[in-house]
């Protein structure tokens, strides 16, 4: 558990970064510091393993105060992860892993061999031990980092903006990385975004700050979607939050309907249909095409990849998203392992999301007589 306990960060100038900030980080959550530039996220975080030392207050790692604690034991007890990763240049990807195990004296056989279980872990393929960081990709880069913080087994991570120097599909996949990683290890970790998406998706709990380092609000994210303590916090969670809080509104039985679908290689010739979906020999959806358009055999090149496919055992968000970014305005349902069983448009997850008020088993009634149609 991290504990801040009234703390201030004033500078010399006179300028305070952070005003009393009293907050707790619970054991094997992850709580998320989010707000505009200047609001103190950072300073905040880097005071926890005293890279910064507060003005006031005090903050404590399980009960024992930061300040009586020695400092260099204290960091090689805490993974440190940042924007730009921050590797070093001139070791190997698995040199950078294992630094903070070679700085405790492991022997190397064993630093290696948990170097290299990491990088599986992180999904890094086995050949990149031995390249440079600068022979990697931004996202590869940011995996190493994560790596590298976790390499000693620490119980406490700090992780400032790790995830924003990629490109948006990069970024979803570390945060889903990540995400499947905290499930397995449980660490207690303090996490630094400017972005409210990310926050959500990722926070147990999501700590709001002000500009000033004030806090304005701390819940979990689905109560800070629906409950803004006031108009900052409303604004800074943004206008759309209503849709937002779907996606912890798990998906009831959806009404979906049977999709005739093609593989790549296939003619679309006799189809009426504006779109057709395509699968791969497991039925797991690949695209769209328009048949109208297409001369011959389909290829992966005619595809339309623009929409989005959701879980049936996923969230409403999701489903609601699918159907809405479909280019055949279809939302594109699989099982938990990828497999077709369905489509669904938006005007009947909407008509779910107005039931979410409705006891299960109405909604189950509502839906669970009714027999997938074909799409028309």
């Amino acid at each position: 558990m991290i504990r801040f306990d009234g703390v201030t960060k004033q500078y010399p100038d006179g300028t305070v970064a952070v005003d009393d900030l009293t907050l707790t980080a619970p054991t094997g959550k992850i709580t998320v510091l989010v707000g505009p530039s200047g609001c103190g996220k950072t300073t905040s975080l880097r005071m926890i393993n005293r890279m910064i030392e507060p003005t006031r207050g005090t903050i404590s790692l399980d009960g024992q105060d930061t300040a009586r604690m020695n400092e260099a034991e204290m960091r090689r007890g805490i993974g440190y992860v940042i924007q730009h990763a921050g590797l070093f240049p001139h070791r190997t990807v698995l040199d950078n892993v294992g630094t903070v195990p070679r700085l405790l004296g492991w022997d190397k056989k064993e630093i290696r061999e948990r170097s290299r279980e990491l990088l599986d872990r992180v999904g890094l393929a086995p050949e990149l031990a031995d390249r440079y960081p600068s022979q990697l990709s931004g996202g590869q880069q940011q995996r190493v980092g994560v790596a590298r913080a976790l390499a000693a087994d620490p119980p406490v991570m700090l992780m400032d903006e790790p995830f924003s120097a990629v490109d948006p599909v990069v970024r979803d996949q570390l945060q889903d990385v990540f995400l499947d990683l905290q499930g397995e290890l449980g660490k207690t970790i303090v996490f630094v975004t400017h972005d409210i998406d990310e926050a959500i998706k990722l926070g147990d709990q999501v700590a709001v700050l002000r500009v000033g380092g004030k806090l304005a609000q701390i819940s979990d994210p689905a109560y800070l979607l629906a409950h803004p303590s006031d108009d900052f916090v409303a604004d800074f969670v943004g206008r759309d939050r209503g849709y937002r809080s779907l996606q912890f509104q798990p998906s009831p039985k959806l009404p979906l309907a049977h999709e005739r679908t093609l593989l790549v290689g296939e003619s679309t010739d006799g189809m009426s249909s504006a779109w057709a979906l395509v699968v791969d020999n497991e039925r797991r959806p690949l695209g769209w095409v328009e048949p109208s358009r297409v001369e011959g055999p389909v290829t992966t090149e005619m595809l339309h990849r623009g929409g989005t496919v959701a879980r049936a055992s996923g969230s409403l968000r999701g489903v609601l998203d699918a159907a809405l970014s479909s280019p055949a305005r279809r939302g594109v349902i699989v099982d938990d392992s990828g497999s077709l069983v369905g489509t669904v448009r938006a005007h009947e997850v909407l008509s779910l999301i107005e039931s979410v008020d409705r006891p299960d088993e109405d909604l189950a009634d509502a839906f669970a007589e009714s027999e997938p149609e074909t799409s028309r």
